[in-house]
């Protein structure tokens, strides 16, 4: 499909800066075959039923965003993807200015040698020393947050806290699974009492969730490629709650991705651990979801295209349409929204 079939005009005070606070007071749309409906997170046990699971993705952020210098000349990084324990890859700013075998030193004591350049422009980044390079990011990394909020203010102290979601317990990620900053104690504990269970997976989201879609067709766009894990006991549940008539709802594009690539062609979820570089368009037939809670994305993005796969485009421009008309906040620390297809289990 052309790439431009996803474009719409998104004014520029839509980009929310700052989260709802507290989390679940943030709004929420709620689309599914009966139209639309303005809500709130807070609503989410309303909307759901018995025997529903959300599912969560339990990645922590890390502090990969670094500034340093080679010599003159200033260089940025922006961690990717793990390698192994001392070597990361990395988008690298002005790296016109960095060859292979030079080193640039984020300061702090920190330090890496550029080992190899990619075919995408990435870099291969080979940290010094003994120390875990989980330490040497709390000392000389700063939160990544997307440009288009890094763009218009510093990060600060208080992103420390705020892209992070209350299930991060597994170090890699450097961006937030962000739906899932809507979530609270208290909302947990309303959707139990509700009868709606929850589970957890495991997704490193990549900084290639911030690049841009340069081609003029999805065929020739090629994603980049991140890390997972869904355990053979989660998969067991996921599947037995389907089973019994259960809806299973994935909070976050994340959550999502990674449970379309551990499903079989007859919707059963498998255990998973490993790369996925899956892109989801319009013509995609989803095995394992029956809805998505997700924020407002951005123009051209592949995630816009993945909820207009999930509930058709004209829905999902109608939608947006709605959405801005209505002063709901876009991108990861703005609203939600609620997609419930209406597939039978």
């Amino acid at each position: 499909m052309r790439v431009d079939a996803f474009d719409f005009d998104l004014p520029n005070d839509r980009i929310a800066l700052r989260p709802a606070r507290p989390r679940d007071a943030a709004r929420m749309l709620v689309v599914d075959g009966g139209g639309m409906v303005d809500a709130g997170v807070g609503d989410l046990p309303t909307w759901l039923r018995p025997g529903d699971c959300l599912v969560f993705n339990d990645t922590r952020v890390i502090p990969a965003q670094l500034e340093g210098r080679r010599g003159d000349a200033k260089i940025g990084a922006t961690l990717h993807k793990r390698i192994d324990l001392r070597r990361w890859q990395a988008f690298i700013r002005n790296a016109k200015r960095l060859r292979i075998g030079e080193t640039v030193d984020f300061g702090a004591g920190v330090s890496a040698l550029a080992e190899e350049r990619l075919p995408d422009g990435s870099f291969i980044l080979a940290f010094a020393g003994d120390e875990p390079v989980e330490v040497l990011l709390e000392r000389a990394g700063t939160m990544p947050l997307p440009p288009y909020i890094a763009g218009k203010r510093a990060t600060d102290e208080e992103d420390r806290s705020d892209y992070q979601t209350m299930f991060a317990r597994e170090d890699g990620a450097v961006a937030a699974p962000t739906a899932a900053l809507h979530f609270t104690p208290g909302l947990l504990a309303a959707l139990a009492a509700a009868g709606i269970s929850t589970e957890t997976l495991t997704l490193h989201v990549g900084a290639g969730t911030f690049l841009p879609v340069k081609a003029d067709d999805t065929e020739d766009h090629v994603m980049h490629a991140e890390w997972g894990r869904i355990e053979a006991d989660t998969a067991a549940r996921l599947n037995g709650v389907r089973a019994i008539g259960g809806r299973v709802i994935a909070v976050g594009t994340t959550s999502l991705r990674l449970l379309e690539s551990a499903a079989q062609d007859d919707g059963t979820i498998t255990a998973f651990a490993g790369d996925t570089a899956i892109f989801i368009t319009p013509g995609y037939r989803f095995k394992a979801i029956d809805g998505l809670m997700t924020n407002f994305h951005l123009p051209r993005s592949t995630l816009f295209m993945l909820v207009s796969a999930l509930m058709g485009l004209a829905t999902m421009q109608a939608a947006y349409a709605h959405a801005i008309a209505n002063g709901y906040r876009f991108y990861s620390y703005g609203d939600a929204s609620l997609l419930l297809p209406g597939r039978p289990t």
